[in-house]
């Protein structure tokens, strides 16, 4: 090889080692509201669910969290080209192509979701305080007072960033489920069992799918993607955080679940019944020893709920301000954007003073995932129309991929409705 020809070869690694590296800049500059959104989406409220459902059902419902993950991927992916296109929220553009009323229902379906997930956030955080002695008041108390301060005193970027730290907790369950010693047979027997003529069954599988795809996801995104500058530019890189994030947050799902399948359900046959988050911390911490297994499992359910809780509140801020009009991002300060300040503080004062009633912690928390299930239609009905209506031809939903999203989405709300009804009023 010549002189020339090796120095062309330097100079062509060279420049694909700066092109790699730039596509790396570009990615971490861009990751975020996706990663952010889909750890959100494995909150304490998801976390009981997946692990009643193993504890009850052991793993006949693994095959739900596998197919949700193409699934939760193709919701959220079309929220993304809605935001980085028009540069506007979902309420907006809601009410720019069908009218204020639909709009306000459509916001109306949003604060009722935000309202039962923070609930199951504070929940979460409430229920891992009583473990270690600590009332239900100060522990919420002090996360809300947290989160406060940290939206009143930080940017898009520094929310974002906090998010993500406290959310990565989450992965201390991947560890549980491998040192539970699942057995293969039992998985792959699950795997083929859908005992579909079972209310108890069906409430479950509705709980699972509105764990999953939730209204405040589709909302939360699009306003994330719009508040952080993101553009057409931007769109690839943000599909890629969209797909990590949905891969890591069916994987925490699957983690829980087979956790508890493996160390509960697998011991006691017909299943066990879950009435609080020590039962669910009973069941792992054997497997990382009692002290390490507490804090860690302390974490991760903590992590998952103030991940959640920070996405929430500010999905609601950022939805009433689409509808009514007043300033709406993080960049503004208490005096310049108070209403949105209010909203997000409102929201997670309701949802500690439900928590402090005395309810049933478990049994809240799934049945907010009914909940969403139940809503489905709404939320995802105007997510497809408005990627055929808002969006210009490069970027529409259109031809056989249309009729794909159409097909998989009315599968989606039809079966999370009928199992949900079904579950409520034959149980």
């Amino acid at each position: 090889m010549s002189n020339i020809e090796r120095t062309l070869g330097s100079g062509r690694a060279s420049s694909l080692g700066r092109t790699r590296w730039s596509a790396l800049a570009t990615y971490l500059a861009v990751m975020g509201p996706g990663l952010v959104v889909m750890l959100a989406d494995t909150d304490a409220g998801s976390l009981i669910t997946a692990a009643q459902s193993g504890a009850q059902w052991g793993y006949t419902l693994l095959s739900a969290q596998i197919i949700l993950i193409p699934i939760v991927y193709m919701v959220q992916e079309l929220t993304i080209r809605l935001g980085v296109v028009t540069g506007k929220g979902h309420g907006e553009l809601i009410e720019a192509h069908f009218g204020r009323k639909w709009a306000w229902l459509s916001i109306s379906t949003l604060v009722i979701a935000c309202t039962g997930a923070i609930i199951c956030e504070m929940s979460g955080v409430a229920g891992v305080g009583l473990m270690w002695g600590v009332p239900m008041w100060a522990s919420t108390g002090a996360v809300t007072l947290f989160l406060v301060v940290m939206v009143v005193t930080g940017s898009y970027k520094r929310v974002e960033r906090i998010a993500i730290g406290v959310g990565l907790f989450e992965l201390v369950f991947l560890a549980t489920m491998i040192l539970s010693g699942p057995q293969t047979d039992q998985m792959i027997a699950g795997l083929k069992s859908f005992p579909v003529g079972n209310s108890q069954y069906l409430f479950l599988v509705a709980a699972n799918i509105g764990a999953v795809v939730m209204p405040w996801m589709i909302f939360y995104q699009q306003s994330a993607v719009v508040d952080k500058g993101l553009t057409t530019e931007h769109l690839k890189h943000s599909r890629w955080d969209t797909a990590i994030g949905s891969v890591v947050t069916q994987l925490v799902m699957i983690a829980m679940l087979v956790t508890t399948a493996a160390t509960l359900w697998a011991h006691n046959e017909g299943g066990v019944d879950l009435n609080t988050v020590e039962q669910i911390s009973d069941a792992i911490t054997p497997h990382l020893g009692y002290d390490a297994g507490r804090i860690l499992f302390s974490l991760g359910i903590v992590g998952a709920s103030l991940v959640a809780a920070i996405v929430v509140s500010l999905t609601a801020a950022w939805g009433m301000g689409e509808i009514t009009g007043y300033r709406r991002s993080l960049g503004d300060g208490v005096q310049q954007a108070p209403w949105f300040y209010v909203v997000y503080a409102a929201v997670l004062v309701v949802g500690v003073s439900i928590v402090l009633s005395g309810a049933n912690l478990i049994d809240i928390n799934i049945f907010v995932q009914v909940l969403n299930a139940l809503l489905l239609p709404i939320v995802l009905g105007f997510l497809v129309l408005l990627s055929q209506k808002a969006l210009p031809d490069p970027y529409r939903l259109k031809g056989r991929y249309a009729v794909l999203v159409w097909s998989v989405t009315g599968v989606m709300c039809v079966l999370g409705v009928y199992s949900g009804i079904a579950g409520i009023f034959q149980s």
